[in-house]
């Protein structure tokens, strides 16, 4: 009996690629007549023709399934549906933009076969994206790689093989708050990297501005490292240590030489100093309790209101 490969395909408003995608997956998936494969392509709450695409897919090739979520929950949370619903022995996770290009699944399914979990692409070129872009990319990666508990490799994005038992590792994190880059490098497993040169969207725009991405490197510090905690302590231990010598030197100071009245500016610049700097805290404090609060709500990760079922017997004729 052939063994099934899942491929889990996140979609929010990709209605110009979905076709050329399709086009661009098939010959790679009869590149290997050993394997069954799925397709579980995730609308994410899309305001275009994205679902009705899906169902045309559908209708073309019956690999191909849909799930329709409620609503638009973000990307992790697309991913996180799509795998849940996948029954492979392995999953493929693959954006449809062609970024990342389809051949790199027959690699990944080799290496698969040597015995690795997680097969990941890792980019040594980022085409068409601004230097400022792949500035902060490379500078998130160092800084979440200094502080985070768990190593996360750097120059990758979500494009990856992981086999069943890595799979069903990670579907056991259900935990609200998801920065997928971390939970895939959390639960283990042997892994090796393929390296890749991303290519340009060949349609559409990209749904990662500058803003979203803050937001997303916020998520991915906060849900793998409490060093902004710590920081928070430490600073504030340095600050008191501060202001006990100098504390101590005035006194000092008075009973030798006396003082005269005198210091309005750097008392009210002390005072605005520390005044910011106990607000940023209170700012870092209230992201984790945000978190925390959310956590605690035990809401389900998202709901469903459509799903296609893929069938991954290939089709009788091609269409």
């Amino acid at each position: 009996m052939k063994r099934l490969i899942s491929i889990v395909v996140p979609a929010y408003n990709e209605e110009l690629v979905l076709h050329q995608f399709r086009e661009a997956l098939v010959p790679e998936l009869l590149r290997q007549p050993e394997y069954e494969f799925e397709v579980i392509i995730v609308n994410d709450g899309s305001s275009d023709r994205t679902q009705q695409v899906i169902e045309e897919l559908h209708g073309l090739d019956a690999r191909f399934g849909g799930i329709d979520l409620s609503r638009n929950f973000g990307k992790e949370i697309a991913m996180t549906a799509g795998l849940d619903h996948a029954r492979g022995d392995a999953v493929v996770v693959i954006d449809a933009d062609l970024q990342d290009p389809p051949s790199l699944i027959h690699d990944f399914i080799t290496e698969w076969n040597n015995g690795y979990d997680v097969v990941y692409a890792r980019r040594t070129h980022r085409d068409a994206e601004s230097w400022l872009k792949k500035a902060t990319a490379k500078y998130f990666y160092k800084l979440i790689g200094a502080v985070s508990d768990v190593e996360i490799p750097a120059n990758t994005g979500d494009y990856r093989l992981m086999s069943r038992r890595a799979v069903e590792g990670l579907l056991q994190l259900r935990e609200r708050h998801r920065f997928m880059k971390g939970l895939f490098a959390w639960i283990g497993f042997p892994a090796k990297a393929i390296d890749y040169r991303r290519k340009p969207r060949i349609a559409g725009t990209t749904k990662f501005n500058y803003w979203r991405l803050w937001n997303f490197a916020l998520e991915g510090i906060t849900s793998f490292t409490s060093a902004p905690l710590k920081l928070a302590t430490y600073f504030g231990f340095f600050v008191a240590m501060v202001a006990f010598i100098a504390g101590l030197w005035i006194i000092i100071k008075t009973l030798v030489w006396g003082e005269r009245i005198a210091g309005y500016p750097t008392l009210i610049v002390s005072m605005l100093f520390l005044g910011g700097i106990q607000i940023f805290f209170i700012g870092v404090l209230g992201e984790y309790l945000g978190r925390i609060y959310n956590e605690t709500k035990q809401r389900p990760l998202y709901l469903v209101k459509k799903l296609l079922v893929p069938q991954p017997a290939p089709p009788a004729a091609p269409r």
